[in-house]
């Protein structure tokens, strides 16, 4: 039985390395400053460190400030959950980088414009095996 296991074992790994990972849509509506959500809502500090649980959030340390460009219209039981860019003084502070974050692990600092624009999610995103990097570019992820 251990040999026969042991035969499939690579197969079946192989398989979920080609059809990539499912991953539930986080909401189907978010909130918006424009229409395509590319214009910053508002400055946000971070009160906490945050380890993204998968590639499409970001990883965020305490005093980071957070660019935020859609505000997820919560859902049912889920968590609120905003999409923004981590600015910071280092390299390795993952600038530039969009990805989700929990709402309450941020204040906001500024507004710049109220998020008046409700506007549905883009599809559901199937990740490919990569780094975490290579699906943001890949992928619409908000």
């Amino acid at each position: 039985m251990a040999r026969l296991l042991l035969l499939f074992l690579p197969g079946l790994v192989a398989i979920s390395a080609v059809h990539g990972i499912f991953m539930d849509r986080l909401a189907s509506r978010k909130l918006c400053a424009d229409d395509e959500c590319v214009y910053t809502i508002s400055l946000a500090r971070a009160q906490e460190d945050y380890s993204a649980p998968d590639c499409r959030f970001i990883n965020v340390k305490k005093g980071q400030w957070i660019y935020v460009y859609s505000k997820l219209v919560k859902e049912k039981e889920a968590g609120e959950f905003w999409a923004g860019s981590v600015y910071g003084d280092q390299p390795e502070d993952e600038m530039g980088t969009v990805g989700y974050f929990p709402s309450n692990l941020v204040q906001e600092q500024h507004v710049y414009q109220e998020a008046t624009k409700e506007v549905p999610t883009t599809m559901q995103v199937i990740l490919e095996r990569a780094p975490c990097h290579k699906e943001r570019n890949q992928h619409n992820i908000s």
